[in-house]
């Protein structure tokens, strides 16, 4: 698609692919700025209901206005002859910088970064949890900082999607197993919660460089979110305090009434 003009975006370079679609880097000639566009997969939205579904949750999402969250500019559809069919794709600022899974596999960062980006996701999930927004899909390849450290979160509004649960299940979208809540992996219905395990997840990441549940598939990794305790974070990471090993247990705690209640709980704490 690099050199297609689509509606008034010409598209530059790709960016990423995932379960979720495409995403490839553009420019606005209306506006002349550059923007990313995510196309969706053909059967996500090929479903009449599914897709009315998909429209009213990228709505909410769109509503969200937060410099820590990326910015939805529109979503279109247009007759893609590859995919016998329309396709949808949303355009979205584009953000220079790195995602925290990229970080991560580059340095280890300082607690004092770690503590800076934790926050910065926290005020973001804050905006949107008082807007009634659930991300479902919080990990660290869904959070970006730039290069003058101003953290991003990604992807609002399109883990409610049918058949996106199913993408865990692949090999290839192993991934986003990792950070799922218990309740997610157990099929219960989530809430704001399920989010801030998902970020706890993030969190052990940032500070050890490692996953706090493993599994070579998904039933191993189901069931080590499930039942299984992660190693101690001081084990990986001597410069973690006693103050945030009991930050990241707390948002990892099995049970959500355990965990905290409401992001701003976790935002004082850290």
């Amino acid at each position: 698609m690099i050199g297609q003009t689509i509606s008034h975006y010409k598209i530059l370079e790709k960016l990423g692919e995932g379960g979720m679609g495409i995403v490839y880097k553009a420019h606005d000639a209306t506006l002349d700025r550059l923007v990313a566009l995510k196309f969706l997969p053909h059967y996500l939205t090929s479903d009449a209901a599914e897709k009315e579904r998909f429209y009213h949750e990228a709505r909410a999402a769109s509503a969200l206005s937060h410099p820590n969250i990326t910015t939805i500019y529109e979503i279109k559809e247009f007759e893609d002859p590859a995919a016998a069919g329309r396709q949808v794709y949303l355009a979205m600022e584009y953000i220079e910088g790195k995602t925290l899974k990229k970080l991560v596999e580059e340095e280890t960062p300082s607690i004092k970064d770690v503590l800076d980006i934790a926050i910065q996701v926290c005020d973001g999930l804050a905006a949107a949890a008082e807007k009634g927004v659930i991300h479902r899909d919080i990990k660290s390849d869904n959070i970006m900082v730039t290069p003058k450290g101003q953290v991003k979160i990604m992807d609002f509004g399109l883990a409610k999607l049918k058949g996106a649960s199913k993408l865990t299940k692949t090999g290839s979208t192993l991934g986003t197993a990792t950070y799922m809540s218990p309740e997610q992996t157990l099929g219960e219905k989530v809430d704001h919660r399920s989010d801030i395990f998902s970020f706890g997840v993030v969190l052990y990441e940032l500070l050890t460089g490692k996953l706090p549940f493993k599994g070579e598939h998904h039933a191993a990794i189901a069931y080590s979110i499930v039942n299984e305790e992660p190693q101690p974070i001081a084990r990986f990471n001597e410069n973690v305090t006693p103050e945030i090993e009991r930050i990241v247990s707390k948002s990892l705690a099995k049970d959500k009434d355990e965990r905290y209640q409401h992001i701003d709980d976790m935002l004082a704490d850290l």
